[in-house]
């Protein structure tokens, strides 16, 4: 009877939750890396060099990373519904702003006051989640949130491809009209935010009260269960050496993944196609990236198996940045991108299932959002050395090298923290 339950209870939540942030962060991760594209014209417009270009892009994770720990603290204390709302309104007028910039200054402030205004979506989300579905299901509803990213980049390219060409409509150039077009969602949604998303499940009015009461029931023991062992300080979170190596592991990652988006459509855009071209052949690579990131992820849940599959995945994801340096043809350089985005999509879910393992409370909110925003400065440091290094090469391949390179650490580290755990664990059996 109470499997039964638990079926009915995840498959209502899931339908209920998993498709609505899909959606936000669908619209987040365009605003986010729609500079890849627009830079495909914007560049030339306003006389931006490589370096300037994947500095102002990667400026938003400093924004990120400085409010990212408070806007998830007061996530916790308000509720999501309140806080996402704000997150996504400001981000979506900041992000129209972003048509109006008019220099390095202003592409550099507007960037950063984005990063700003977005801080806390994500890490908030992951909260959320940790809320509403037990720990051993949380990998394969990740996967499926985490999903919207390389969604948002096969949907997103031809449409900001698209919305490029039309330069010269009532005066504006195509990458302003795209910034303004691709920032209305974001403020639509974020009113539906206040009106649909439900903070905690005792507030699920949409559950019957058996799936009510099993949901809630299970989450508290869940949580009791880590009252013992979890850190629930705010100070411990921020120094505990497993919140600083799984940020140091999403580092690499982050820098995997915003190399892709911010420069994927330079780097096929410099083998002589257009724009337009340029916007269906970036979508192939996040398609396979799908497919391969819900598959690895139920694989992790059905094995129970973190490590691994988080190794496996950065490892994946450093050969094809390699591979990509070597490949002069538009079907050698998709495969190649096809590996990077399969890889790093892959490391994501079972990545995002440690934190909450051993924090919980008040410290869940924190430490989470410490690794995000510490990992996130991947973010800035991938994308500004691929164009420091382009402008002084004239080639990306030292930039993807360097990526390829973070991909490792981050594998390493993984290693190191997995054998750290299990002697940690070993200590503990013997002294008891």
């Amino acid at each position: 009877m109470e499997l039964e339950i638990e079926k009915r209870t995840l498959r209502r939540i899931t339908w209920r939750i998993v498709p609505f942030i899909m959606l936000l962060y669908f619209i987040a991760y365009i605003d986010r890396v729609n500079i890849g594209f627009a830079a495909l014209s914007m560049k030339s417009e306003l006389g931006f060099t490589a370096s300037v270009l994947g500095f102002g892009a990667g400026i938003f994770f400093w924004g990120y990373f400085i409010f990212e720990v408070p806007s998830n603290i007061i996530l916790h204390k308000v509720g999501a519904r309140i806080w996402i709302t704000r997150v996504m309104i400001t981000w979506g007028i900041i992000s129209a702003g972003m048509a109006f910039v008019t220099g390095p200054t202003s592409f550099y402030i507007m960037r950063f006051l984005l990063g700003v205004a977005e801080a806390g979506f994500f890490p908030g989300i992951i909260l959320y989640l940790s809320y509403w579905f037990p720990s051993r299901s949380r990998a394969g509803v990740t996967a499926f949130f985490m999903a919207a990213a390389p969604i948002s980049t096969a949907l997103g390219s031809p449409l900001s491809a698209a919305l490029l060409e039309m330069n010269g409509v009532m005066g504006l150039a195509g990458w302003q009209w795209m910034f303004v077009l691709e920032a209305f969602p974001a403020v639509i949604l974020g009113v539906v935010v206040f009106f649909y998303m439900t903070d905690r499940p005792e507030q699920a009015k949409w559950l019957k009260e058996d799936e009510k009461a099993w949901l809630v029931k299970t989450m508290k023991a869940e949580a009791s269960a880590k009252d013992g062992k979890a850190s629930h300080s705010i100070l411990k979170a921020l120094a505990n050496p497993q919140v600083l190596a799984l940020s140091l592991i999403y580092f690499g990652t982050s820098a995997g993944l915003y190399t892709l988006g911010i420069w994927a459509p330079q780097i096929i855009k410099q083998l002589g196609v257009s724009s337009m071209t340029v916007g269906y052949l970036n979508a192939i690579p996040p398609v396979v990236s799908v497919i391969a990131m819900v598959l690895w992820s139920r694989h992790s849940d059905r094995t129970g198996e973190r490590t691994w599959h988080v190794i496996l995945a950065c490892l994946t994801a450093a050969a094809g940045l390699a591979f990509a340096t070597g490949a002069h043809s538009i079907a050698g350089l998709i495969v190649a991108l096809t590996i990077v985005n399969v890889g790093i999509s892959c490391a994501k879910p079972p990545l995002w299932s440690m934190p909450t393992t051993f924090l919980s409370g008040a410290a869940a909110a924190t430490g989470i959002a410490a690794i995000n925003s510490l990992g996130n400065l991947g973010g800035f440091v991938g994308p500004a050395m691929i164009g420091w290094i382009k402008d002084r090469t004239g080639s990306f391949d030292g930039g993807l090298y360097f990526v390829a390179g973070l991909l490792v650490v981050s594998a390493f580290t993984t290693l190191l923290l997995a054998r750290s755990q299990k002697a940690k664990v070993s200590r503990a059996a013997l002294a008891a």
